[in-house]
């Protein structure tokens, strides 16, 4: 029976930390976070990190726009929240509708307020090792839930499934310079099981129910759920929990699991901007 890390728990304390960091600063951190049209999941997203935020004591500044915004439009608030020294953290929540260049409002955010960790000079500094970088928030936050456990991945075989650029690419590069052995898999992958049964450390990020079960998965593996699929009214991961539970030494729940960790990991982005900017 796997041990489960309680990615709610461990968040909790992390932003415990940041609150009493917060309270030894002059000045307070702000987060200004970007929603274009009125999609319910992204709406509850923001919602969150609003709380979040407010919890620990940073302030957060909410700018929702139309779903037929233009991409000059959101380009000139992007250009405005750089410039304004009063805002720390700058986020655009996706998905973003089809008529904005993402690629393109991702590059405009400063570097130094990219709390998402998207900017190709973050990315490229993640890539190449090199300190400075403002690591995107769920990678991250897997690599904290591993500290947690006293997890050592230097020479451990990690089995990456997706390759999202806000997840798969940078969680792989991570572990990398963390010396694990890694293997990316993907929607094509063929015989998806022959790799995850090989994984000493299993990270299933695709968005797909169901996906991983208990015979694709190597006995005493540290299995991380990133996935979060709605099932009705209920939230589920991209691997079968309960059968799962049952092969693995630990193991991450949806809910509960990696998705607090990740609005933590916001906070502290949020948190090392603002140190940065006013140092």
């Amino acid at each position: 029976m796997a041990m489960i890390i309680d990615g709610k728990a461990l968040a909790k304390s992390i932003r415990e930390d940041i609150t009493k960091e917060i309270g030894t600063l002059n000045y307070q951190p702000t987060l200004a976070v970007v929603l274009v049209g009125t999609d319910p999941a992204s709406a509850t997203y923001v919602s969150m990190k609003e709380k979040a935020c407010l919890e620990v004591g940073i302030a957060s500044q909410a700018h929702r726009l139309a779903a037929d915004v233009s991409q000059r439009e959101l380009m000139m608030l992007i250009t405005r929240l750089n410039a304004d020294p009063a805002v720390n953290g700058i986020l655009v929540q996706i998905p973003l509708p089809r008529q904005l260049d993402q690629t393109a409002i991702f590059g405009a955010i400063r570097r130094d307020k990219d709390v998402d960790g998207f900017h190709p000079m973050n990315v490229g500094l993640l890539n190449l090792g090199l300190s400075g970088a403002l690591l995107p928030c769920t990678p991250a936050g897997v690599m904290e839930m591993l500290q947690s456990i006293n997890y050592r991945l230097k020479g451990k075989h990690v089995v990456v499934v997706g390759r999202s650029n806000v997840v798969g690419k940078p969680m792989s590069t991570l572990f990398l310079l963390a010396d694990a052995t890694v293997t990316i898999c993907h929607r094509y992958t063929e015989n998806l099981g022959l790799y995850t049964r090989q994984a000493d450390v299993l990270v299933v990020a695709v968005g797909k129910t169901n996906l991983i079960t208990g015979d694709m998965v190597k006995p005493g593996a540290v299995v991380i759920d990133v996935g979060t699929n709605r099932v009705g009214s209920k939230l589920v991961g991209d691997v079968v929990y309960e059968d799962v539970k049952e092969v693995a030494a630990y193991i991450t729940p949806v809910p509960g699991g990696v998705g607090p960790m990740t609005i933590a990991m916001l906070l502290k982005n949020t948190l090392l901007a603002a140190k940065m900017q006013h140092a």
